[in-house]
């Protein structure tokens, strides 16, 4: 799957989708564009063509269904596309937190990019209860504890404070290629190789 964060694999061309699989593309593609507050259940239905009825026998709430797009967001952009374009870029682990950045440069330039849906569903639901907005700390969580492994494995005294800087970079710059700074990967790669060098880790990763 080529853009495997931006959109959820169709069904077979040879078995028509089941109203679940309509709901669930539905809700991902308009979700990730729009953002979960601004798309109603209404709007879901009109796009999928399946009944309401239907779509409240599959998901008995609308946070229900924004936790099923949340929990499918993760699985392709977290564990298929980071995961995939960090292992493929590069090969010592300081060379694959840099890659980070290439990775975004692509992200950033896709037409339907509208930022990062975790961090969209933070803003969007204010009270820390929401399930969603807890769903959605998880998964930027788990992004950091992605960071916290290779800034390990790079030599990083203090894994996880260096995570923290760097998801900080990651984060700013999905931001600023969200309110139209083009070279916003570019330059939070630049900041990510001074961290690294603060951090006594040269581009080749040599302590």
């Amino acid at each position: 799957m080529n853009r495997s964060h931006s959109t959820v694999a169709a069904p077979d061309a040879d078995q028509p989708a089941t109203a679940r699989e309509r709901i669930d593309r539905t809700a991902y593609e308009l979700f990730c564009r729009h953002g979960i507050r601004a798309v109603g259940v209404d709007t879901i239905v009109a796009h999928s063509g399946v009944a309401k009825k239907t779509l409240y026998r599959h998901y008995p709430s609308k946070n229900e269904l924004a936790l099923a797009f949340l929990r499918r967001r993760d699985e392709l952009w977290i564990g298929e596309w980071l995961k995939r374009e960090i292992e493929g870029r590069a090969g010592t682990p300081g060379e694959k937190l840099l890659a980070i950045f290439d990775a975004f440069g692509l992200w950033f330039r896709e037409p339907d990019f509208a930022g990062c849906p975790f961090l969209n569903a933070i803003s969007e639901h204010g009270d820390r209860k929401h399930p969603v907005r807890k769903a959605a700390l998880r998964y930027v969580g788990q992004v950091r504890a992605l960071i916290v492994k290779l800034a390990k494995a790079a030599g990083v005294r203090d894994a996880k404070s260096f995570a923290r800087q760097w998801q900080l970079l990651m984060m700013g710059s999905i931001m600023a290629a969200q309110a139209g700074n083009v070279r916003a990967a570019r330059q939070a790669k630049a900041l990510g190789k001074l961290l690294l060098a603060s951090n006594s880790i040269d581009r080749e990763n040599r302590a």
